[in-house]
């Protein structure tokens, strides 16, 4: 048998070898796509959703890696999404308003439904002992035209004051609206219920009330895709929301992984954030499917807060497109 013959064989035979191991070799994953995420504040809970994805693989399930940003209020993040320095936002149910105002940016799915996640929070030796005492009063938020503006403004319109009955102060920063309630420059500050906890436990401050008690029908957060990203990449925002819900799920048993998640985001005690998975989880979305009555009460902040002249048909300031999430 001549040497070139057997040199074919064997290379037929090492082609065969090397066809049998690609078959048998897992295929490569493909590179994620990095999404840029901003959220309107750190501090809170629903909002470290994020992080409790990325601790439990969930991201890498979709193709995804997230570039997360915080923000100040629901203002400076509507200005991220102008500027296009964001792809997806998590903010508060008002600022849906802003599409109005020329924000390329919509509403995909509703995130939190009533306020029960927030909540008034006075010094440990206040002197506001009910509602009433507040009458006149100043209240820290983070923004005007704000999720925390509104609340107070909504306080006040239930109480029978009309909307400037107690007066909001814009402070940005929940360590600033802290300090502000230290020196007594206000009376409260709406917050994240889990800051309340955390004063509780300095023993600085206190949880007054829960927003839950007063509105029961509105969409305290959502989350926003560009128009961009739900424009041209309708794949991505389908992929977002999928690990989204998939966290939520997860979440929802696993609670020491979460707490565990979400205490290093909020840089907060396990006592703390296990208090603030008792009382938030109830009220986080599992499929980011819309409630009509809800975002209509959203419309209607949107006239109250000054975003908008009149109130918007409800259905103009979301898309139910890419929603209810099946996981």
């Amino acid at each position: 048998m001549s040497r070139s013959i057997v040199m074919r064989g064997v290379a037929a035979l090492l082609g065969i070898m090397l066809l049998f191991a690609a078959g048998t070799q897992p295929a490569q994953t493909a590179t994620p796509d990095t999404v840029r995420v901003g959220r309107a504040v750190v501090n809170a809970f629903a909002f470290a959703v994020l992080e409790a994805g990325i601790d439990a693989h969930i991201w890498d399930k979709v193709n995804l890696k997230l570039d997360i940003s915080s923000f100040k209020g629901d203002g400076q993040l509507q200005q991220g999404m102008t500027a296009g320095s964001i792809d997806f936002g998590l903010g508060s149910g008002p600022a849906m308003g802003y599409r109005a105002k020329g924000v390329p940016a919509i509403a995909v799915a509703t995130m939190y439904g009533a306020p029960s996640d927030m909540g008034i929070i006075v010094s440990m030796n206040s002197p506001i002992k009910s509602i009433a005492d507040f009458k006149g009063k100043k209240i820290g938020v983070t923004t005007a035209g704000s999720l925390t503006d509104w609340l107070v403004h909504e306080l006040s319109r239930r109480q029978g004051w009309g909307s400037e009955g107690i007066e909001s102060v814009a402070m940005g920063s929940m360590e600033a609206r802290v300090a502000a309630l230290q020196s007594g420059e206000i009376a409260g500050t709406v917050q994240d219920i889990g800051v309340g906890y955390e004063l509780e436990g300095q023993g600085k401050g206190k949880v007054f009330n829960n927003f839950g008690n007063f509105v029961q029908k509105f969409e305290t957060h959502v989350i926003f895709a560009s128009d961009d990203m739900v424009n041209k990449h309708p794949d991505i925002v389908n992929r977002f929301l999928k690990g989204w819900f998939m966290t939520i799920a997860y979440m929802r048993t696993h609670k020491a992984e979460s707490v565990k998640s979400i205490a290093k985001v909020l840089g907060e005690s396990d006592v703390v954030v296990g208090r603030l998975y008792d009382n938030d989880m109830p009220g986080l979305s599992s499929d980011g499917a819309w409630d009509l009555a809800s975002v209509t009460a959203v419309a209607k902040s949107l006239k109250d807060l000054g975003i908008m002249d009149t109130e918007p048909d409800p259905k103009t300031i979301f898309t139910s497109k890419f929603v209810p999430v099946k996981i």
